[in-house]
């Protein structure tokens, strides 16, 4: 989820505006209306994706100064439902089927969903909100244009580009992270569904209490895919980026995320299969 939000603040765009000439005028408009409608169109697919279930293929790299693999681990996950809670089962982990300890560790877990508490539940659903409250955010930390229209998956889309609004003052969880940010969008023109985002850290920043500092020149694109009625969700993420861990250790990281298999989540609870 948070690669996802790197991917999307990297290319939502604020009220800001260019010179002040009529045609640019125009365009800043015609810019703004369209990111309004995609912002309704993502808030709509992100609520429907709740109610989906697939699979998530993480591949995660770490790579030398001259950009070859060093390590990889390849993670295979059933992304479900239980209690109308997301669970996330491994299915493979390099290859191999989970182990014995890995198995109880994910049984342990969807039992502690099944019977969390109703405190349990409020917070996680308080999490869940304000993971997703940075899209309310980017309409103010970025200045946008419409620069064109191209053809992306077959359909077409408007292209809109974005810098990080020099006037924004930083505030909420993922402030920081969005003024350092800038980037591309692709907007379905028929319903508004975000095609495809290129983003790229412009300046570094920190995460994580300051454990991680993402470095200049991080990139990251996301692919989205419609599966009907105007919900779009998630296709590929591909990520590469460097961090500094602790200010010490320095880290080249190429992850890539494919995800298929979308299907509407039956009624009732979904259970671990065997």
């Amino acid at each position: 989820m948070l690669l996802v939000m790197v991917a999307t603040s990297a290319a939502l765009f604020a009220q800001g505006s260019g010179p002040d000439n009529p045609q640019n005028h125009a365009s800043v408009l015609e810019a703004r209306q369209i990111v309004g409608l995609s912002i309704v169109a993502t808030e709509r697919s992100l609520q429907a994706r709740d109610h989906y279930t697939y699979m998530e293929r993480d591949e995660d790299r770490r790579l030398d100064s001259l950009g070859q693999v060093k390590s990889q681990n390849v993670d295979v996950t059933r992304m479900m439902l239980v209690e109308g809670a997301r669970f996330e089962q491994v299915m493979e982990h390099n290859g191999q089927l989970p182990s014995a300890k890995e198995q109880r560790k994910s049984d342990e877990d969807l039992d502690k969903l099944k019977h969390e508490t109703p405190q349990e539940k409020t917070a996680r659903l308080r999490k869940d909100q304000e993971d997703r409250s940075f899209l309310d955010e980017v309409l103010q930390a970025f200045d946008f244009q419409l620069v064109g229209e191209e053809t992306v998956g077959g359909r077409p889309a408007y292209m809109l580009e974005a810098t990080p609004n020099p006037g924004y003052h930083m505030h909420g969880k993922y402030g920081k992270m969005l003024s350092k940010v800038a980037g591309k969008l692709w907007v379905d023109k028929q319903d508004f569904g975000w095609i495809k985002v290129d983003g790229e850290v412009t300046q570094s920043f920190s995460m994580g209490l300051f454990v991680a500092r993402v470095q200049h020149g991080s990139h990251i694109i996301l692919e989205q895919t419609c599966v009907g009625d105007a919900v779009w969700v998630p296709k590929r993420l591909e990520m590469r980026a460097s961090a500094r861990i602790l200010f010490l250790k320095s880290l080249d990281i190429a992850r890539i995320l494919t995800y298929s298999d979308y299907r509407p989540a039956v009624d009732g609870p979904y259970s671990v299969s065997r």
